[in-house]
C-alpha cells in the first residue's frame, strides 16, 4: 500500500487522545477512592467517626497543663504556697487543690474541741478529739481517709516522706500534721489542749517521727 502521511498522523492523535483519557479515568478513580475517606469526620481527640480506633490527642491538647485534682503537676513547679492563719482559723492559698481546702476546712471545723482521749475513733463527729483522731477527721474531710488511724497506723498511712501539700508526722505517742505549711496538733497549746492550727512547722510532741503523705500531695 502506498505511504499516507495523513493516515499516519490520524493513527498517532488517536493514540495520544487514548492515553489522555485512561490518566483522566485514573485520576477520577483516586478521588472516588479518597472521597468516602475525607467525608469521614474528625472527632476531638482525634478519632475518626469511622474508625473509632486509636486516637491521638491533637496537638492543642498535648501542648495544655492540665488542671490536676491531686496537685502532681504542681509539684513539678514549685514549693506549695502557704495557708493563712488568721485567729485560730486557717484560709487554703487559692490555688490549693480541692482536696487541700477541704482538709483545711475540715480541721477547722474541729479546731476549738478539747483533748478526749481516743476521740475520733468511735465516731467523725465527737465532742472531743486526740491527737490521731484529729488528723484522722481531717483527712476523712478531704476524702483522702475512710477510718480514722492510731498514731502507729498513721506510720504506715500513704507514701513515704513528706508532701508537697501534706505531711503527717507520726510514731507510736503522737502523731499530728502540716498542711499547706501550717501546723495541725493536739501539742504545743499554751492555754488548753486540743487541735489547733500552729504558725510553726516544728513538733511540739517530743521523738522522733516518721513522715508520710496521702499519695499525690
Amino acid at each position: 500500500m502506498p505511504f499516507a502521511p495523513g493516515a499516519v498522523d490520524s493513527a498517532a492523535r488517536s493514540s495520544i487522545a487514548a492515553l489522555l483519557l485512561a490518566a483522566v479515568a485514573a485520576v477520577a478513580a483516586m478521588f472516588l477512592v479518597a472521597a468516602p475517606m475525607a467525608s469521614a469526620k474528625a472527632l476531638p481527640g482525634g478519632v475518626s467517626a469511622r474508625s473509632g480506633l486509636e486516637a491521638e490527642l491533637p496537638e492543642s491538647i498535648e501542648t495544655e497543663v492540665p488542671a490536676t485534682e491531686t496537685g502532681e503537676l504542681e509539684a513539678e513547679l514549685g514549693t506549695a504556697p502557704r495557708a493563712r492563719l488568721i485567729g485560730s482559723r486557717a484560709i487554703a492559698p487559692a490555688n490549693a487543690p480541692a482536696a487541700v481546702k477541704r482538709v483545711i476546712a475540715a480541721a477547722n471545723h474541729i479546731r476549738t474541741t478539747p483533748y478526749i482521749w481516743g476521740g475520733g475513733h468511735g465516731r467523725w463527729q465527737d465532742s472531743g478529739y486526740d491527737c490521731s483522731g484529729a488528723v484522722s477527721y481531717a483527712l476523712h474531710g478531704g476524702k483522702l481517709l475512710t477510718s480514722p488511724l492510731t498514731s502507729g497506723s498513721f506510720e504506715a498511712f500513704g507514701e513515704a516522706g513528706a508532701g508537697r501539700w501534706i505531711t503527717i508526722y507520726a510514731n507510736a505517742e503522737h502523731a499530728y500534721m502540716v498542711v499547706a505549711g501550717l501546723r495541725f496538733d493536739t501539742a504545743g497549746d499554751v492555754n488548753e489542749t486540743g487541735p489547733r492550727w500552729h504558725p510553726t512547722v516544728t513538733a511540739a510532741a517530743g521523738g522522733r517521727f516518721v513522715a508520710r503523705h496521702p499519695i499525690g500531695y
